[in-house]
């Protein structure tokens, strides 16, 4: 799973293109895990500008691409950074069901769109860096992470203090087991349990002192969770609030569009592509999926054209849930 709303460094499936760093490519391995003993980031290079403004203390939304996998669902979070992502503050997470309503061994994802309100007391900035986290439930123990280049227009505090985000699954840090029981299996403990530190505008951070207040992130194990969410309706996505401008950059060959490894695991990543009938030329949005007219597979969108296509595996065809998620599954 990725996100495609704020875009993060330097995806090529946003619902916007923004203009890339000199001498950057763009990353079109973006829903891959971290590797487990490379960086903590996919890159330090932030986006020239700010990809969206939010504003401490008002809702904001993050948006996932609805062709990824979300093995099962896990937890997430995403921190606040003053010190270009070193140090993070959790100001969202989603424990235990990530992507889901509730429990699941899903694959194709039932929610990819989050609401939730930030701290009021973040302070300002024009180069913060927000972390998204996701540690997977089913599967192979990995440390998927996006980074967003926000600007915070916030309060006149020059500290934050909160629990710091959690690393796990990469070399030094703890590795949370594959487990039948949602909170073994998800890592709850490690969030609950993350030490409070306080972060500072001017990039300097530090343990918090006992009598700082207590910023620590609520997350409801319930469906009926209050924070507000919705499922992606890949038919017609929502607009998006970045502040990115159309790229010049040259679009990538159709051969590097969508890859066998970002495509969900029922889809066979052989390197025949699979028939469709449609024009592959008619515009589309970035991200968005489409069965072909035969349902032998289907096709995503890239750089606002269809790219190529991809077959379902054997016995398998392509379907659009109710939630208009296209998956590969039994007829």
């Amino acid at each position: 799973m990725a996100l495609i709303d704020p875009c993060p460094r330097f995806s090529p499936n946003c619902t916007t293109k923004c203009q890339l760093p000199d001498g950057v490519n763009y990353d079109y391995n973006i829903k891959s895990p971290i590797p487990y003993d490379g960086p903590l980031t996919k890159t330090d290079t932030p986006w020239p500008k700010p990809v969206a403004t939010w504003t401490a203390g008002e809702d904001v939304t993050i948006k996932f691409d609805p062709s990824g996998a979300s093995h099962g669902g896990g937890s997430l979070a995403l921190g606040a950074s003053y010190d270009g992502g070193k140090t993070s503050v959790m100001v969202f997470q989603r424990l235990r069901y990530a992507f889901h309503s509730g429990p699941s061994s899903s694959n194709p994802p039932e929610i990819t769109e989050y609401t939730f309100k930030l701290p009021a007391d973040l302070p300002s900035s024009d180069s913060a860096v927000f972390s998204l986290v996701w540690y997977n439930r089913l599967g192979q123990r990995e440390y998927y992470r996006n980074d967003l280049d926000i600007k915070i227009v916030g309060s006149s505090s020059k500290s934050y203090t909160g629990p710091e985000l959690v690393i796990a699954n990469h070399a030094g840090y703890p590795t949370i087991p594959e487990s039948d029981d949602y909170d073994i299996g998800t890592g709850v403990s490690l969030f609950e349990n993350a030490k409070k530190i306080t972060i500072h505008a001017d990039g300097g951070s530090g343990d918090a002192g006992a009598s700082e207040p207590e910023s620590q992130p609520k997350s409801s194990p319930a469906p009926a969770s209050p924070l507000a969410s919705a499922v992606y309706e890949v038919s017609s996505p929502s607009p998006s609030s970045s502040s990115c401008t159309s790229s010049t950059a040259t679009p990538p060959p159709a051969s590097s569009g969508y890859s066998a490894m970002n495509a969900p695991q029922s889809v066979a990543p052989g390197t025949a592509p699979a028939s469709d009938t449609s024009n592959s030329s008619d515009e589309c949005t970035p991200g968005e999926l489409k069965c072909n007219d035969d349902q032998s597979g289907f096709r995503t969108c890239t750089w606002g054209k269809w790219g190529n296509g991809f077959n379902c595996g054997t016995g398998t065809v392509c379907k659009t849930s109710e939630a208009n998620v296209v998956y590969c599954g039994w007829p």
